[in-house]
């Protein structure tokens, strides 16, 4: 999760906010809330949480699978476009951010959209699969610990239908993907994820360069 964006000057930056998205007043009260935190880089962008509410619309998904929710916001972008009886199934391991994220969540009407496991993503992934869920969603959003992509990424291919989409959050890291002296443990880890998906026969893929890199990754058919 973070807030970095490319390299916009702020001007820009402010244009495309102004005109490039449509921000509901509640998700901008949750996203200036969330500002005050000391974690506040974990927000994603809200032109990445327009475009996710988007795509939400696109595929007319009706269930949804979210990696790593933090205080909410990317949550309550798509369980806003979600189509009645639509469902959105979150996992995050911090009770303290995820209480701010049902407080919202209640306000905004979307609660009883949402269905929050609280505990270590991996055990929820694991549980969905015995639980005969594969094939289950229409779309996942991946925006959690960095060195676990990989591991996130395989149990949510999974889980996704044939003609899904899955969404990986930071992948262009703010550049430092790209340069070669950055060898610290989460670059490291996205720049090998990012190759291991350019190579995976399973997807379409393409990295998007909004907010700080998104990869779209559309799960083929068997063929």
């Amino acid at each position: 999760m973070s807030n970095r964006t490319l390299q916009l000057s702020s001007e820009l930056h402010s244009y495309l906010l102004s005109v490039g998205v449509r921000e509901a007043p509640i998700q901008r009260r949750l996203r200036e809330e969330t500002a005050r935190l000391r974690e506040a880089n974990m927000q994603i962008a809200p032109e990445e949480g327009a475009l996710l509410a988007l795509l939400v619309r696109v595929l007319n998904a009706r269930n949804i699978l979210e990696i790593g929710t933090f205080t909410g916001y990317s949550a309550l972008a798509m369980a806003l476009a979600l189509p009645s009886g639509g469902h959105l199934l979150t996992c995050d391991l911090n009770r303290e951010w995820t209480d701010i994220a049902r407080r919202y969540w209640r306000e905004a009407g979307v609660d009883e959209r949402i269905e929050l496991r609280l505990g270590h993503a991996i055990d929820t992934l694991r549980s969905l699969q015995m639980e005969s869920m594969a094939n289950h969603f229409d779309m996942a959003f991946i925006d959690a610990d960095k060195k676990t992509y990989r591991d996130y990424y395989e149990h949510a291919l999974e889980l996704v239908r044939p003609g899904g989409l899955l969404i990986i959050d930071n992948t262009l890291w703010a550049g430092r993907v790209a340069e070669p002296g950055e060898t610290d443990p989460n670059t490291l880890a996205i720049r090998e994820f990012n190759r291991d998906l350019h190579a995976d026969e399973r997807i379409e893929l393409c990295l998007v360069p909004i907010a700080d890199g998104v990869t779209l990754a559309y799960k083929r058919h068997p063929t």
